[in-house]
């Protein structure tokens, strides 16, 4: 546990107390945080949200969450190639040897798995500083783009066994609008290392702003598609989790799948305060495309929303901290929820309470 680390940054009138330690979430799985669990598509590793904080922002590698880890099948052991398909079907290859010569730095992103959840205690969530390559830097190997045109982006995605959870066929579809105005690169190193196999070495894209599914792993092809192409099958198979309105069939018809407006508490800290307990709410919020002026939270349905402390939302990638200091007015089970202000921003999990954590509070 973090134990107020991050509450001079906040700013928090509590740090002159006395640290008691954190109340834990309830209504949520006792899963394993920060470890290395399952093989394949079936792969997960969810990260401790706890140990966040203003001064450590950035998840350690070995914590950043895994949704799907590298195949037995994967070869790396030969000179990786990225096959480059342009829309007059000629092949030139690429290496990752030759990519690492453009790499460089592409700044501090986060990513989120739109299966992101209350079973995992919210765990597919986490930030890394990247290097590599924008992608235009590569489209520009297939010359001209033809207006009509698509980018198809594949990985190596195949397995020994069969998934109890997912299908095979790492690849999404992108218009050149969307490759150009997302900002999106192929990534090399995550924090100052090469990255992991089961963080997608020896190259993987990077989509910033948008869920991790489109972040596609062991990037071995890229190819000029027509405008009519069809919807992959991980795009079909994340159509929910990504906000479509049914299961696209065709490429075309899928709408951008970029991460909505989400807010919630990382901790809850206990504190003694001049022989007061007061409890110390720290969170994160992250997600949209657009500034939030104003984040409230509210403790339990029958009270009334308030504005959270020391929160300002400098940007939406990678994610704002803020915390709110809380005197409970008895004991019991209290049920945390965030809302921004605003009312046109796309927050549909936000609103429907998806992030919404309870605590037990048994002293007041």
């Amino acid at each position: 546990m973090v134990g107020g680390q991050g509450l001079a940054a906040l700013q928090n009138p509590v740090r002159a107390g006395t640290y008691l330690g954190d109340v834990d979430f309830i209504h949520e799985p006792q899963v394993p945080m920060g470890s290395l669990l399952g093989s394949g598509l079936d792969g997960r590793l969810y990260t401790n949200l706890s140990d966040t904080s203003p001064e450590r922002a950035v998840t350690p590698t070995a914590k950043f969450y895994v949704r799907t880890r590298a195949s037995e099948l994967l070869n790396d052991s030969m000179s990786w190639q990225i096959r480059l398909i342009s829309a007059q079907a000629k092949t030139t290859l690429l290496a990752a040897a030759d990519l690492q010569k453009l790499s460089t730095s592409m700044g501090r992103h986060l990513m989120e798995c739109s299966g992101n959840s209350r079973e995992a205690r919210f765990g597919m969530l986490s930030v890394a500083d990247w290097a590599g390559v924008p992608i235009g830097t590569v489209l520009d190997r297939l010359s001209t783009l033809p207006r009509s045109s698509r980018v198809l982006i594949s990985g190596f995605d195949h397995y020994p066994q069969a998934s109890a959870t997912s299908v095979e066929g790492a690849s999404w579809v992108f218009t050149p609008d969307q490759l150009q105005s997302s900002g999106p690169f192929l990534a090399l190193q995550m924090n100052g290392e090469p990255l992991t196999k089961d963080h997608g070495a020896p190259v993987r894209l990077v989509m910033p702003g948008w869920y991790g599914c489109t972040s596609i792993k062991w990037v071995n092809e890229i190819a000029v598609v027509t405008n009519d192409a069809p919807a992959t099958s991980q795009m079909q198979e994340f159509a929910a989790r990504t906000h479509q309105e049914g299961i696209p069939k065709k490429a075309s018809e899928y709408r951008p799948a970029l991460i909505q407006q989400g807010a919630m508490p990382i901790r809850v800290e206990k504190w003694s305060v001049d022989g007061h307990i007061k409890y110390c709410v720290v969170g994160i919020l992250w997600g949209g495309s657009e500034p939030v002026n104003g984040l409230q939270i509210r403790f339990n349905p029958e009270e009334d929303y308030v504005a959270v402390d020391h929160f300002q939302s400098a940007a939406n990638d990678p994610w704002s901290f803020w915390s709110r200091v809380w005197t409970p007015k008895a004991r019991g089970t209290y049920a945390i929820r965030l809302r921004v202000t605003e009312p046109t921003l796309p927050r549909k999990r936000l609103d429907a309470g998806f992030f919404v954590r309870s605590v037990e509070i048994s002293e007041v």
